[in-house]
């Protein structure tokens, strides 16, 4: 039994302070590009592909904007409407929480396709990059639910639960570690194999990840505490499990379409 005491806070400077959840977005970002670049480095020189590193550096503003833009409105949208359509001008308020990692994908998505019909690159190519180098991102964010105390597991009498001081004083699955565990290093060693793997058919990578989330997620989400202001839909279903179907239902179309032709 493990009873958190972590600080959310790394260092406070009075005027302002160092979160470790600002940091797991900084170092996801920056360790992704870094891979990003390696990656389209491998692909040019084993596949032949032309194509400057430059735009990759150019996408990567994209991403970031699309990461922040997408993330919370996907958490007004799907976790909690009628809170904002009253108080709207607490959409802006981000510094008090509230991201969705579905509505950030969908954020890249969009920035990516828009991104790629600019610069008239295959829209594949560089969403497998970007699906490969994510899961650094969902580590290093899931760590940081951890010490913030946030997105917390259910009761639970295993020897490694752990007491949420913050929330109560009942052991609770570390579901916040399950996800790091599987979204992030699991799903980062799979697609890293095959991306290095000489000619890899374009679309598998991306397909494989939305499919690998939308299994974990839905696999973590049976020990995660639903969100308290949704609960669960139907009674059945957690938001994020009904979001991750989705993911299963377009990642089988993008690996069946890539096994049969060439994506553009």
């Amino acid at each position: 039994m493990y009873i958190h005491n972590l600080n959310s806070v790394l260092f406070n400077f009075g005027i302002f302070e160092i979160r470790w959840y600002s940091l797991a977005y900084i170092f996801g970002i920056l360790l992704g590009w870094w891979l990003g670049r390696k990656i389209i480095n491998f692909k040019v020189q084993s596949d032949n592909i032309k194509f400057n590193l430059a735009d990759f550096d150019d996408l990567v503003s994209y991403i970031i904007i699309s990461i922040i833009l997408g993330g919370r409105l996907g958490y007004v949208i799907f976790y909690n409407l009628s809170y904002f359509l009253e108080n709207p001008l607490d959409i802006i308020k981000i510094w008090e929480g509230g991201m969705s990692f579905h509505g950030a994908l969908i954020g890249i998505t969009i920035s990516t396709y828009l991104f790629a019909l600019k610069r008239k690159i295959k829209l594949f190519f560089l969403l497998d990059v970007v699906c490969c180098v994510v899961p650094i991102g969902l580590f290093l964010g899931r760590i940081a639910n951890f010490i913030n105390a946030e997105l917390y597991g259910k009761p639970s009498n295993l020897f490694f639960a752990v007491i949420f001081p913050l929330v109560d004083n009942v052991p609770r699955h570390p579901s916040q570690l399950y996800e790091a565990f599987l979204e992030g290093l699991v799903i980062f060693l799979i697609l890293n194999i095959l991306i290095f793997k000489k000619n890899i058919k374009s679309g598998v990578c991306s397909g494989l990840f939305l499919i690998l989330y939308g299994v974990f997620r839905v696999f973590s989400e049976q020990f995660r505490e639903p969100d308290i202001q949704l609960g669960y839909i139907f009674n059945l279903f957690s938001m994020g499990t009904i979001l991750s179907f989705f993911m299963l239902f377009f990642g089988g179309i993008i690996i069946f379409k890539a096994n049969n032709e060439k994506f553009i």
